[in-house]
């Protein structure tokens, strides 16, 4: 079945994202390529990081959590896709940033790096915006941002919420043993990962499964849940549950030590 069922309700959506090459692109190849509404899809905003840590720290933080091997090949791959989205003739026919997949559906890409500034939040509200939905936007959203949008911001989260808030939620769900990792689609406020809970499905960890295939697996899994979502939403027949924070933790990066136990419990990162 189509992502969205044949209905005369629209909805104004505009997305946040970053521009991750890996992860957050097939998200959007999945949702792009199966929802038929893209004509209410009002644009993609690609938002810049607004943390302390510069190039050299996030190279450091990622050598450290993949270990030199996985390091080199990863940045190899991260620096191929870089050359292919900014030479067309290499790509092959196939897309390596979101700028690249967005161009290509018809759907207006912008770049800020503040989201939350007046000049910004002017421009939205010109859009006559329904709808905000947030993929892993590197960004805090205050409170302004939030209920701009007639029905507000939502955000997927690849953990099973309440307990997985934080960062990485793969990671810590395979590192905890579990048998399944949640999808989330949940309501959003000023605080991380907050927000009452619009839809979670659970998707099985496969055999043998590395953290890089499992995060694939749920982004593409993702643009479905997320379609679903706003379908929802625009059908009127939204339900929601609590995301109470007492059942939850919130996890962050992990670190050297917490890498080497993945690990000696027989998982790898790719």
């Amino acid at each position: 079945m189509p992502m969205s069922a044949t209905t005369s309700k629209k909805l104004n959506v505009l997305f946040i994202t970053q521009d991750d090459p890996f992860y957050v692109r097939l998200f959007f190849e999945e949702f792009f390529k199966s929802f038929n509404e893209l004509a209410t899809i009002k644009g993609v905003v690609v938002a810049a990081a607004m943390g302390k840590k510069g190039p050299v720290q996030l190279a450091r933080q990622m050598y450290d959590f993949y270990g030199p091997m996985d390091f080199v090949r990863v940045g190899t791959r991260y620096a191929a896709h870089k050359v292919k989205a900014r030479i067309p003739a290499l790509a092959g026919g196939n897309f390596y940033s979101i700028g690249q997949l967005c161009a290509h559906h018809g759907v207006p890409v912008f770049s800020t790096n503040r989201v939350n500034s007046p000049e910004f939040l002017a421009s939205l509200r010109e859009m006559d915006l329904d709808l905000i939905a947030s993929v892993a936007a590197p960004v805090i959203f205050k409170k302004e941002l939030v209920e701009l949008p007639r029905l507000g911001c939502i955000n997927i989260h690849n953990g099973a919420l309440p307990r997985y808030r934080g960062m990485l939620p793969n990671f810590w769900q395979m590192y905890h043993n579990e048998r399944q990792v949640g999808i989330t689609i949940h309501e959003m406020n000023e605080k991380l990962d907050d927000g009452r809970i619009l839809r979670q499905e659970m998707v099985d960890i496969l055999p043998g499964e590395t953290l890089d295939s499992l995060i694939r697996r749920t982004k593409i899994l993702g643009a479905h849940v997320m379609a679903r979502a706003i379908a929802s939403l625009r059908d009127g027949t939204a339900t929601y549950r609590e995301n109470p924070a007492s059942e939850g933790s919130y996890f962050s990066f992990p670190t050297k030590d917490h890498v080497r136990e993945f690990k000696q419990n027989g998982k790898r990162l790719i």
